[in-house]
Protein backbone atom coordinates (compact mmCIF):
# COMPACT_ATOMS: atom_id res chain seq x y z
CA UNK A 1 0.00 0.00 0.00
CA UNK A 2 1.80 3.42 -1.29
CA UNK A 3 2.03 5.80 1.88
CA UNK A 4 1.25 9.62 1.01
CA UNK A 5 3.24 11.71 2.44
CA UNK A 6 2.06 15.27 3.54
CA UNK A 7 3.75 18.29 0.98
CA UNK A 8 5.24 20.82 2.83
CA UNK A 9 7.33 23.59 2.09
CA UNK A 10 10.31 24.57 3.45
CA UNK A 11 11.46 28.50 3.53
CA UNK A 12 15.12 29.63 3.79
CA UNK A 13 17.08 32.97 3.28
CA UNK A 14 19.28 33.05 0.64
CA UNK A 15 21.95 36.03 -0.54
CA UNK A 16 22.26 36.71 -4.16
CA UNK A 17 25.19 38.06 -5.79
CA UNK A 18 24.86 41.05 -8.09
CA UNK A 19 24.18 38.88 -11.44
CA UNK A 20 22.23 36.75 -9.81
CA UNK A 21 20.09 39.68 -8.15
CA UNK A 22 19.80 41.26 -11.80
CA UNK A 23 18.68 37.85 -13.25
CA UNK A 24 15.36 37.20 -10.60
CA UNK A 25 14.68 40.74 -10.89
CA UNK A 26 14.75 40.51 -14.41
CA UNK A 27 12.44 37.44 -14.16
CA UNK A 28 9.91 39.13 -11.62
CA UNK A 29 9.56 41.65 -14.38
CA UNK A 30 8.67 39.45 -16.85
CA UNK A 31 6.33 36.89 -14.96
CA UNK A 32 4.52 40.18 -14.10
CA UNK A 33 4.62 41.30 -17.66
CA UNK A 34 3.42 37.73 -18.78
CA UNK A 35 0.34 37.72 -16.12
CA UNK A 36 -0.95 40.96 -17.00
CA UNK A 37 -0.55 40.70 -20.54
CA UNK A 38 -2.77 37.38 -20.70
CA UNK A 39 -4.94 38.80 -18.16
CA UNK A 40 -5.90 41.59 -20.12
CA UNK A 41 -6.21 39.13 -23.16
CA UNK A 42 -8.80 36.93 -21.05
CA UNK A 43 -10.51 40.45 -20.41
CA UNK A 44 -11.37 41.05 -23.90
CA UNK A 45 -12.13 38.35 -25.18
CA UNK A 46 -14.50 37.81 -22.50
CA UNK A 47 -16.37 41.03 -23.05
CA UNK A 48 -16.86 38.89 -26.38
CA UNK A 49 -18.59 36.01 -24.85
CA UNK A 50 -15.19 34.12 -25.42
CA UNK A 51 -13.30 32.20 -23.23
CA UNK A 52 -9.78 31.76 -23.62
CA UNK A 53 -7.75 29.10 -21.21
CA UNK A 54 -4.52 28.20 -20.36
CA UNK A 55 -3.25 26.04 -23.40
CA UNK A 56 -4.46 29.37 -25.15
CA UNK A 57 -2.81 31.92 -23.30
CA UNK A 58 0.75 29.74 -23.89
CA UNK A 59 0.40 29.54 -27.63
CA UNK A 60 -0.13 33.77 -27.00
CA UNK A 61 2.98 33.45 -25.35
CA UNK A 62 5.33 31.92 -28.02
CA UNK A 63 3.88 34.44 -30.05
CA UNK A 64 4.66 37.37 -27.86
CA UNK A 65 8.07 36.20 -27.68
CA UNK A 66 8.96 36.36 -31.64
CA UNK A 67 7.94 40.47 -31.62
CA UNK A 68 10.60 42.55 -31.89
CA UNK A 69 9.27 44.63 -28.60
CA UNK A 70 8.78 41.68 -26.32
CA UNK A 71 12.35 39.98 -27.53
CA UNK A 72 13.21 40.33 -24.15
CA UNK A 73 10.93 37.23 -22.10
CA UNK A 74 13.39 35.07 -24.50
CA UNK A 75 16.33 36.23 -21.81
CA UNK A 76 14.90 34.80 -18.74
CA UNK A 77 13.93 31.42 -18.48
CA UNK A 78 10.56 30.26 -19.64
CA UNK A 79 9.48 27.96 -16.95
CA UNK A 80 8.38 31.14 -14.78
CA UNK A 81 6.42 32.95 -17.50
CA UNK A 82 4.61 28.98 -17.98
CA UNK A 83 3.44 28.93 -14.35
CA UNK A 84 2.40 32.19 -13.97
CA UNK A 85 -0.25 31.41 -16.78
CA UNK A 86 -0.97 28.13 -14.91
CA UNK A 87 -2.00 30.57 -11.92
CA UNK A 88 -4.01 32.67 -13.70
CA UNK A 89 -5.72 30.11 -14.79
CA UNK A 90 -5.96 28.91 -11.10
CA UNK A 91 -7.30 32.19 -10.42
CA UNK A 92 -10.54 32.26 -12.88
CA UNK A 93 -11.20 28.40 -11.85
CA UNK A 94 -11.77 30.18 -8.63
CA UNK A 95 -13.64 32.99 -9.39
CA UNK A 96 -15.90 31.12 -11.85
CA UNK A 97 -16.26 28.68 -9.11
CA UNK A 98 -17.30 31.56 -6.80
CA UNK A 99 -14.82 31.31 -4.40
CA UNK A 100 -12.83 34.29 -4.96
CA UNK A 101 -12.82 37.52 -6.65
CA UNK A 102 -12.25 38.69 -10.28
CA UNK A 103 -8.53 38.37 -10.91
CA UNK A 104 -6.39 41.82 -10.84
CA UNK A 105 -3.10 42.98 -12.73
CA UNK A 106 -0.14 42.62 -10.51
CA UNK A 107 1.62 46.07 -9.60
CA UNK A 108 4.86 47.03 -10.32
CA UNK A 109 5.49 48.50 -6.27
CA UNK A 110 2.54 47.26 -4.60
CA UNK A 111 2.41 43.10 -5.97
CA UNK A 112 4.66 40.40 -4.30
CA UNK A 113 7.85 39.63 -6.40
CA UNK A 114 8.21 36.22 -6.67
CA UNK A 115 8.88 33.56 -9.59
CA UNK A 116 7.91 29.38 -9.28
CA UNK A 117 10.28 27.09 -11.16
CA UNK A 118 9.20 23.18 -11.78
CA UNK A 119 11.63 20.09 -12.14
CA UNK A 120 12.70 21.43 -15.47
CA UNK A 121 13.75 25.10 -14.41
CA UNK A 122 16.32 24.05 -11.66
CA UNK A 123 18.65 21.47 -10.50
CA UNK A 124 18.75 20.57 -6.65
CA UNK A 125 22.21 18.10 -6.30
CA UNK A 126 24.44 17.81 -3.13
CA UNK A 127 22.37 20.16 -1.11
CA UNK A 128 23.10 23.29 -3.45
CA UNK A 129 20.14 24.63 -5.69
CA UNK A 130 20.79 26.03 -8.56
CA UNK A 131 18.51 27.96 -10.93
CA UNK A 132 18.03 27.62 -14.98
CA UNK A 133 19.98 30.23 -16.67
CA UNK A 134 22.47 30.85 -13.64
CA UNK A 135 25.82 29.07 -13.84
CA UNK A 136 26.33 29.16 -10.06
CA UNK A 137 24.11 27.47 -6.89
CA UNK A 138 22.10 29.95 -4.60
CA UNK A 139 23.73 30.97 -1.44
CA UNK A 140 21.30 29.54 0.90
CA UNK A 141 21.28 29.48 4.40
CA UNK A 142 20.06 25.95 5.86
CA UNK A 143 18.46 27.22 8.90
CA UNK A 144 16.98 24.21 9.80
CA UNK A 145 17.62 20.60 6.84
CA UNK A 146 15.26 19.32 4.42
CA UNK A 147 13.73 15.92 5.26
CA UNK A 148 16.02 12.82 4.58
CA UNK A 149 16.49 11.95 0.56
CA UNK A 150 13.60 15.13 -0.22
CA UNK A 151 13.83 16.20 -3.58
CA UNK A 152 11.94 19.67 -3.98
CA UNK A 153 8.83 19.59 -6.64
CA UNK A 154 8.77 22.97 -7.43
CA UNK A 155 10.70 25.79 -5.75
CA UNK A 156 9.51 29.85 -5.35
CA UNK A 157 11.71 32.67 -5.02
CA UNK A 158 10.71 35.58 -3.45
CA UNK A 159 11.66 39.38 -2.40
CA UNK A 160 10.10 41.37 0.07
CA UNK A 161 9.44 44.67 0.81
CA UNK A 162 12.47 45.00 3.10
CA UNK A 163 14.57 43.55 0.15
CA UNK A 164 15.39 39.98 1.65
CA UNK A 165 15.62 37.03 -0.73
CA UNK A 166 13.80 33.79 0.36
CA UNK A 167 13.00 30.72 -1.59
CA UNK A 168 10.36 28.28 -0.52
CA UNK A 169 11.13 24.29 -1.42
CA UNK A 170 8.24 22.27 -2.05
CA UNK A 171 8.80 18.59 -0.72
CA UNK A 172 7.25 15.48 0.56
CA UNK A 173 7.69 15.30 4.30
CA UNK A 174 7.43 11.54 5.71
CA UNK A 175 7.82 12.62 9.57
CA UNK A 176 4.84 14.53 9.28
CA UNK A 177 2.21 11.46 10.57
CA UNK A 178 -0.96 11.43 12.53
CA UNK A 179 -0.56 11.39 16.55
CA UNK A 180 -1.58 9.18 18.70
CA UNK A 181 -5.37 10.21 19.73
CA UNK A 182 -5.83 11.03 23.06
CA UNK A 183 -9.20 12.16 23.58
CA UNK A 184 -8.48 15.42 24.75
CA UNK A 185 -10.94 18.35 23.49
CA UNK A 186 -10.42 22.15 24.11
CA UNK A 187 -12.61 24.77 23.57
CA UNK A 188 -10.58 28.12 22.06
CA UNK A 189 -11.93 31.58 22.58
CA UNK A 190 -9.78 34.67 20.83
CA UNK A 191 -9.72 38.09 22.10
CA UNK A 192 -7.44 41.43 22.31
CA UNK A 193 -6.79 41.59 26.24
CA UNK A 194 -5.88 37.59 25.97
CA UNK A 195 -4.56 36.37 22.60
CA UNK A 196 -6.41 32.86 23.39
CA UNK A 197 -8.67 31.90 26.42
CA UNK A 198 -8.84 27.57 26.91
CA UNK A 199 -11.30 25.93 28.38
CA UNK A 200 -9.04 24.80 30.87
CA UNK A 201 -8.88 27.98 32.10
CA UNK A 202 -5.10 28.36 30.46
CA UNK A 203 -5.32 32.31 29.34
CA UNK A 204 -2.24 33.26 26.23
CA UNK A 205 -0.83 36.58 26.78
CA UNK A 206 -1.26 38.75 23.47
CA UNK A 207 2.30 39.57 22.59
CA UNK A 208 0.93 42.58 20.63
CA UNK A 209 3.71 42.71 18.62
CA UNK A 210 2.98 45.82 16.82
CA UNK A 211 2.31 48.36 19.71
CA UNK A 212 5.78 47.28 20.78
CA UNK A 213 7.59 48.61 18.06
CA UNK A 214 5.05 51.38 17.23
CA UNK A 215 6.90 54.06 18.09
CA UNK A 216 10.05 53.14 15.82
CA UNK A 217 7.31 52.55 13.44
CA UNK A 218 5.54 56.08 13.50
CA UNK A 219 8.77 57.78 13.18
CA UNK A 220 9.85 55.89 10.45
CA UNK A 221 7.26 57.05 8.49
CA UNK A 222 7.76 60.25 9.34
CA UNK A 223 10.79 59.95 8.12
CA UNK A 224 9.21 58.52 4.92
CA UNK A 225 6.76 61.45 4.76
CA UNK A 226 9.83 63.77 4.36
CA UNK A 227 11.70 62.73 1.72
CA UNK A 228 11.33 63.55 -1.93
CA UNK A 229 9.33 60.81 -3.90
CA UNK A 230 11.50 58.47 -6.74
CA UNK A 231 14.45 59.95 -4.60
CA UNK A 232 17.33 57.89 -3.34
CA UNK A 233 16.92 58.94 0.00
CA UNK A 234 13.34 57.87 0.05
CA UNK A 235 13.62 54.46 -1.21
CA UNK A 236 16.10 54.29 1.80
CA UNK A 237 13.52 55.32 4.51
CA UNK A 238 10.79 52.96 2.47
CA UNK A 239 13.14 50.22 3.25
CA UNK A 240 13.53 51.21 6.82
CA UNK A 241 9.76 51.13 6.94
CA UNK A 242 9.39 47.42 5.63
CA UNK A 243 12.25 46.22 7.91
CA UNK A 244 9.96 47.14 11.06
CA UNK A 245 6.64 45.62 9.24
CA UNK A 246 8.70 42.44 8.87
CA UNK A 247 10.35 42.68 12.17
CA UNK A 248 6.77 42.52 13.64
CA UNK A 249 5.25 40.00 10.92
CA UNK A 250 8.55 37.59 11.76
CA UNK A 251 7.58 37.59 15.32
CA UNK A 252 4.05 37.30 15.50
CA UNK A 253 4.33 34.63 12.78
CA UNK A 254 6.67 32.62 15.10
CA UNK A 255 5.00 32.91 18.09
CA UNK A 256 1.84 31.81 16.07
CA UNK A 257 3.42 28.29 14.77
CA UNK A 258 4.81 27.73 18.25
CA UNK A 259 1.25 27.64 19.73
CA UNK A 260 -0.90 26.42 17.16
CA UNK A 261 1.78 23.54 17.32
CA UNK A 262 0.96 23.09 20.62
CA UNK A 263 -2.36 23.01 20.58
CA UNK A 264 -2.65 20.73 17.96
CA UNK A 265 -0.29 17.82 19.52
CA UNK A 266 -1.83 18.35 23.23
CA UNK A 267 -5.28 17.84 21.52
CA UNK A 268 -7.81 15.75 19.51
CA UNK A 269 -9.71 18.61 19.04
CA UNK A 270 -10.32 21.45 19.00
CA UNK A 271 -12.85 24.16 18.77
CA UNK A 272 -13.09 27.84 17.57
CA UNK A 273 -15.72 30.35 16.57
CA UNK A 274 -16.34 31.26 12.94
CA UNK A 275 -15.59 34.72 12.98
CA UNK A 276 -15.52 37.15 10.35
CA UNK A 277 -12.52 38.95 10.36
CA UNK A 278 -12.83 41.12 7.21
CA UNK A 279 -15.60 42.19 8.57
CA UNK A 280 -14.48 43.03 12.05
CA UNK A 281 -11.57 45.14 10.86
CA UNK A 282 -13.88 47.86 9.70
CA UNK A 283 -14.25 48.89 13.08
CA UNK A 284 -11.86 52.39 13.29
CA UNK A 285 -11.66 51.39 17.44
CA UNK A 286 -10.43 47.33 17.01
CA UNK A 287 -9.04 47.28 13.59
CA UNK A 288 -5.54 47.71 14.29
CA UNK A 289 -5.78 45.71 17.46
CA UNK A 290 -7.14 42.78 15.55
CA UNK A 291 -5.05 42.88 12.71
CA UNK A 292 -2.25 42.84 14.93
CA UNK A 293 -3.93 39.74 16.75
CA UNK A 294 -3.79 37.67 13.47
CA UNK A 295 -6.48 36.02 13.98
CA UNK A 296 -7.44 34.55 10.83
CA UNK A 297 -3.53 33.48 11.00
CA UNK A 298 -4.18 31.29 13.49
CA UNK A 299 -7.10 29.84 12.00
CA UNK A 300 -5.24 29.01 9.19
CA UNK A 301 -1.81 27.26 10.80
CA UNK A 302 -4.39 25.54 13.22
CA UNK A 303 -6.43 23.98 10.54
CA UNK A 304 -3.58 22.81 8.45
CA UNK A 305 -1.38 20.99 11.22
CA UNK A 306 -4.45 19.61 12.56
CA UNK A 307 -4.85 17.94 9.19
CA UNK A 308 -1.45 16.91 9.19
CA UNK A 309 -1.26 15.42 12.70
CA UNK A 310 -4.93 13.79 11.95
CA UNK A 311 -6.44 16.12 14.92
CA UNK A 312 -10.14 17.66 14.02
CA UNK A 313 -10.85 21.44 14.13
CA UNK A 314 -14.50 22.49 14.92
CA UNK A 315 -15.58 26.10 13.64
CA UNK A 316 -18.76 27.05 15.56
CA UNK A 317 -21.30 29.24 14.12
CA UNK A 318 -20.43 32.85 14.72
CA UNK A 319 -24.07 33.75 15.84
CA UNK A 320 -23.68 31.41 19.11
CA UNK A 321 -23.71 33.47 22.31
CA UNK A 322 -20.59 31.48 23.89
CA UNK A 323 -20.17 35.13 25.98
CA UNK A 324 -23.93 35.02 27.15
CA UNK A 325 -24.68 31.54 28.18
CA UNK A 326 -24.29 29.87 31.52
CA UNK A 327 -21.89 27.17 31.16
CA UNK A 328 -23.22 25.65 34.48
CA UNK A 329 -27.13 25.76 33.66
CA UNK A 330 -27.27 27.10 30.29
CA UNK A 331 -29.22 30.44 31.08
CA UNK A 332 -28.70 33.01 27.97
CA UNK A 333 -28.09 36.23 29.41
CA UNK A 334 -29.90 39.11 27.84
CA UNK A 335 -26.56 41.17 27.18
CA UNK A 336 -22.68 40.93 27.87
CA UNK A 337 -20.64 44.10 27.29
CA UNK A 338 -17.12 43.55 26.79
CA UNK A 339 -16.04 45.21 29.58
CA UNK A 340 -17.45 42.98 32.34
CA UNK A 341 -14.86 41.10 33.78
CA UNK A 342 -16.51 38.77 36.20
CA UNK A 343 -20.27 38.08 36.14
CA UNK A 344 -22.90 35.56 38.53
CA UNK A 345 -25.42 33.53 37.25
CA UNK A 346 -28.92 32.91 39.05
CA UNK A 347 -27.69 29.69 39.55
CA UNK A 348 -24.75 31.29 41.96
CA UNK A 349 -22.04 30.62 39.52
CA UNK A 350 -19.42 33.44 39.05
CA UNK A 351 -17.82 33.42 35.41
CA UNK A 352 -14.79 34.89 33.84
CA UNK A 353 -16.79 36.06 30.50
CA UNK A 354 -13.61 34.77 28.40
CA UNK A 355 -13.51 31.07 30.43
CA UNK A 356 -16.92 30.69 30.33
CA UNK A 357 -17.31 31.35 26.29
CA UNK A 358 -14.42 29.04 25.74
CA UNK A 359 -16.58 26.15 27.97
CA UNK A 360 -19.39 27.18 25.86
CA UNK A 361 -17.65 27.02 22.50
CA UNK A 362 -16.16 23.28 23.75
CA UNK A 363 -19.71 22.20 24.54
CA UNK A 364 -21.26 23.62 21.33
CA UNK A 365 -18.57 22.02 19.57
CA UNK A 366 -19.24 18.52 20.62
CA UNK A 367 -22.82 18.85 19.84
CA UNK A 368 -22.03 20.42 16.45
CA UNK A 369 -19.80 16.86 15.85
CA UNK A 370 -22.87 14.58 17.05
CA UNK A 371 -25.16 15.98 15.24
CA UNK A 372 -22.35 15.83 12.13
CA UNK A 373 -22.60 19.22 10.62
CA UNK A 374 -19.08 19.21 9.61
CA UNK A 375 -15.92 21.74 10.58
CA UNK A 376 -17.48 24.61 8.45
CA UNK A 377 -21.18 25.34 9.59
CA UNK A 378 -23.82 26.74 7.04
CA UNK A 379 -24.06 30.10 5.90
CA UNK A 380 -27.53 29.74 5.43
CA UNK A 381 -30.06 26.82 6.00
CA UNK A 382 -32.85 25.81 4.03
CA UNK A 383 -35.91 24.46 5.77
CA UNK A 384 -34.56 24.51 9.13
CA UNK A 385 -32.20 25.64 11.70
CA UNK A 386 -28.49 24.73 11.70
CA UNK A 387 -27.03 22.25 13.94
CA UNK A 388 -25.57 24.79 15.95
CA UNK A 389 -29.08 26.86 16.45
CA UNK A 390 -30.71 23.95 17.28
CA UNK A 391 -28.56 23.45 20.56
CA UNK A 392 -28.75 27.19 21.18
CA UNK A 393 -32.78 26.64 21.30
CA UNK A 394 -32.70 23.19 23.55
CA UNK A 395 -30.15 25.33 25.99
CA UNK A 396 -32.31 27.94 26.50
CA UNK A 397 -34.96 28.07 29.50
Amino acid sequence: MAVNHVKRAFKYRFYPSDAQAAELSRTFGCVRKVYNMALAARTEAWTRRERVNYNQTSAMLTVWKKTEELAYLCEVSSVPLQQTLRHLQTAFTNFFGKRAKYPHFKSRRKSRKSAEYTTSGFRFRDGKLTLAKMPEPLDIVWSRPLPEGAKPSTVTVSQDAAGRWFVSMLCDDPSVKPLRANGNAVGIDVGLDHLLTLSTGEKVTNPRHERKDRVRLAKAQRNLAKKTKGSANRNKARLKVAEIHARIADRRRDGLHKLTTRLVRENQTLVIEDLTVRNMVKSRTLARAISDAAWSEFRSMLEYKAAWYGREVIAVDRWFPSSRLCSACGTLQDKMPLSVRTWTCDCGTTHDPDVNAAKNLLAAGRAVAACGAGVRPQRSTPGGQSAMNQEVTRREP
